[in-house]
């Protein structure tokens, strides 16, 4: 038995061919038995999902960053809920690994309960942790269930499951293949135990979060055994073939529609771990012919000595964010749907690095396939009849992640990440409309904000701002969705520990549409020997309006302005933690283009400042009673035109002038060579 290699891994993701038994099952089925049957299994799913959200007890299981979802016997994924899209298309390469390798010993049977966290058999990095069930009817395996949720604490150098600092695999803490840890439907206790020791930090967190996934696997297992009574073993092992089916014949009828061609895309980042430098975090090329599409991504930058690499998988798995998001939203979550996709990722780039190297922030490195995606897929349905209306200008996508860790007000040890912040990015610009503001977090398009009381109650935090970042969107003709802001206060405690991890201080990853602009970058602000506890209680009018704030410092205290991602640190109670900043999305088309009607309404909505509406959008208009000057504003917009124009050059002339263009030698260390990003030198991890 070996660990699945890349190449392996990828297959692992294709559909298994029918065997005789499948296909004639499929025949058995009459007319509304498909239809009938598909909308049970999204029931099932939905029950299963509400019970996971309830009983999980870290914040990102509050918030749904999760999945429940139905495989076939071989280990295809038939439908889903989610939660987050990241986990569907890799949870077969898991059942199939086991499949593969543990039929004799430990061996499969009913009532078996199996984990697994290691990115390296499948998974998206170690703090995703799985639970997977096989389903037997009459003592024959015909299905499994599968739930996952992200856990924020893994035992690792660092609390919060994703440490910024670690070099390779040995220092994020548990990492557990594929491993039977239950049978006859419970858990076994030594495994709960050394759960418990990995997650010294917050056992009970991860203690109720296995349980969680175990009860809502089980809940999704007791009702396709119910519909195997009901209906019969054929009429599940039919339906959820069926389901395969019909998923590839959408997807290849979809991308059919779309003109063929080659789409490109290349995304940068600012920084691995806590270290600032240029990284070609995604270089996408898509190839799309006839009904079948192949996703190359040569020319990414190397694997680095961080936690900054995502396996090949990972990588996938941010595709398939968008994918199901938006063009593929309406066909069912299916291994099938990606049958007419293939991926490129040599050997040694950040997206398929060694089997050492660190992956727990694998969704960080993997924020340039996000962002991507939307830019060549949008590229490639602009000229369709009606899909060019799914397109949208990428998402903030920074997951500017937030942990705090320590003792709470309840004496009880945690490790959580912040996940407010996480899910109240902006959505990008789309073609007739702006993106939603605060609209969730891109990883997890159904998650959702946890409340701040209820956050304030669990954890030593106090809150006592969360709005609206305005100006935090791309502008655009359509301009991007705003995120949030939230002061993050110690609270009752005498102190905790924080970190953040991040890479969006010096310039964002996702690029425009069209013409539009790229969300703001992200700062990362604290204030230690605050005072703002004594202000509010003095009662003096402190005004937590967040640009006078900043302009002015009215807080008292040691204001620090830092890269965003940050080491672990002690803070005092009382002192401000951090500024938290959600991303706005990235704008769709020029500004000059916006209705200057908009303009005035967001100014309106404190969605955008004045500033930007005078000199990014040239709206021209009475700042004391916004009405607009329409005369005005066209004028100068005419005249910003004209700016651009005589700012221009020839092609020729900017190409050579760019050639010779290079970065400053000293931000290149993660780079690659200059300018293709090959490898250097593998890093060194003893």
């Amino acid at each position: 038995m070996a660990i699945p290699t890349a190449e392996e891994k990828l297959a692992m993701i294709k559909v298994e061919a029918p065997d005789d038994d499948e296909l004639r099952c499929v025949e058995t089925l009459g007319p509304g038995d498909y239809e009938v049957g598909f909308e049970r299994t999204n029931n099932i799913l939905d029950e299963a999902m509400e019970i996971f959200v309830r009983s999980s007890r870290s914040m990102m299981g509050i918030a749904g960053d999760s999945m429940v979802a139905l495989f076939t016997a071989k280990g295809d994924l038939a439908n889903a809920s989610c939660g987050t899209y990241l986990h569907a298309i890799i949870q077969p390469i898991l059942i199939k690994f086991i499949l593969n390798s543990y039929q004799d010993n430990p061996g499969i049977k009913e009532g078996d309960i199996w984990f697994t966290n290691d990115a390296l058999y499948g998974g998206i990095h170690n703090p995703d942790e799985v639970v997977l069930m096989p389903v037997f009817f009459q003592g024959e395996l015909i299905a499994w269930t599968g739930a996952a949720v992200h856990t924020t604490e893994t035992g690792a150098s660092e609390p919060g499951g994703m440490p910024i600092n670690a070099t390779s695999r040995f220092m994020e803490g548990l990492n557990c293949p594929p491993t039977k840890i239950g049978e006859n439907y419970e858990i076994r206790e030594d495994f709960v135990e050394t759960l418990s020791a990995f997650g010294i930090r917050a056992p009970q967190m991860l203690v109720i979060d296995l349980k969680a996934r175990a009860t809502s696997a089980h809940r999704s297992l007791k009702r396709i055994v119910e519909m195997a009574d009901e209906r019969g073993r054929d009429y599940v092992v039919g339906l959820f073939r069926k389901m395969l089916i019909v998923a590839e014949e959408g997807a290849r009828k979809r991308i059919s529609s779309w003109p063929d061609g080659k789409y490109t895309c290349v995304n940068f980042g600012d920084g691995v771990g806590f270290e600032v430098g240029l990284v070609r975090n995604s270089h996408m090329a898509l190839v799309k012919k006839g009904d079948s599409i192949t996703m190359d991504f040569s020319g990414t930058s190397p694997e680095n000595p961080y936690s900054y690499n995502a396996h090949v998988q990972a990588a996938v798995g941010h595709v398939a964010n968008y994918v199901y998001e938006y063009v593929f939203h309406d066909l069912p979550i299916s291994s099938a749907t990606f049958a007419p996709i293939d991926f490129v990722f040599p050997p040694g780039s950040c997206l398929n690095p060694d089997a050492r190297a660190a992956t727990s922030c694998s969704v960080m490195i993997a924020t340039g396939i996000m962002s991507g995606v939307h830019n060549v897929f949008g590229k490639m349905m602009f000229s369709t009849n009606n899909m060019w209306r799914q397109s949208c200008a990428s998402q903030g996508n920074a997951g500017n992640a937030m942990v705090i860790a320590g003792l709470s007000q309840w004496n009880l040890p945690f490790a959580d990440m912040l996940a407010y912040s996480l899910n109240s990015e902006g959505q990008g610009g789309r073609p007739e409309m702006d993106g939603v503001n605060a609209f969730g977090f891109p990883w997890c398009v159904y998650g959702r904000t946890p409340d701040i009381e209820e956050m304030e109650n669990d954890l030593p935090l106090f809150i006592p701002l969360s709005n609206h970042w305005k100006d935090s969107c791309g502008h655009g003709k359509y301009r991007g969705g705003v995120g949030t802001v939230q002061i993050w206060v110690a609270h009752h405690v005498p102190y905790l520990f924080f970190m953040a991890i991040s890479d969006n201080s010096k310039m964002q990853t996702p690029q425009p549409m069209f013409g539009g602009y790229a969300p703001c970058t992200v700062p990362g602000i604290s204030i230690s020997n605050a005072d703002l506890m004594e202000q509010m209680k003095e009662g003096n009018g402190l005004s937590l309006e967040l640009f006078p704030m900043l302009k002015e410092k009215s807080i008292g205290g040691d204001w620090q302005n830092e890269f965003f991602g940050r080491a672990t640190r002690p803070v005092n109670q009382n002192d401000v933690i951090t500024f938290g900043f959600a991303t706005g999305g990235a704008g769709y088309g020029d500004p000059l283009e916006r209705e200057p009607e908009l303009v005035i309404q967001d100014i309106k909505d404190q969605i955008i400042s004045d500033w930007s509406a005078q000199n990014v959008y040239k709206a021209q208009y009475n700042t004391e009673t916004l009405k607009l000057d329409q005369e005005g504003t066209e004028t100068a917009r005419q005249e910003e035109r004209q700016n651009r124009i005589q700012q221009a050059k020839p092609y020729d002339e900017f190409e050579q002038d760019w050639l010779g263009e290079k970065m400053d030698e000293s931000l290149l260390a993660f780079y690659g060579t200059w300018p293709d990003a090959e490898v250097v030198a593998p890093p060194f991890r003893p």
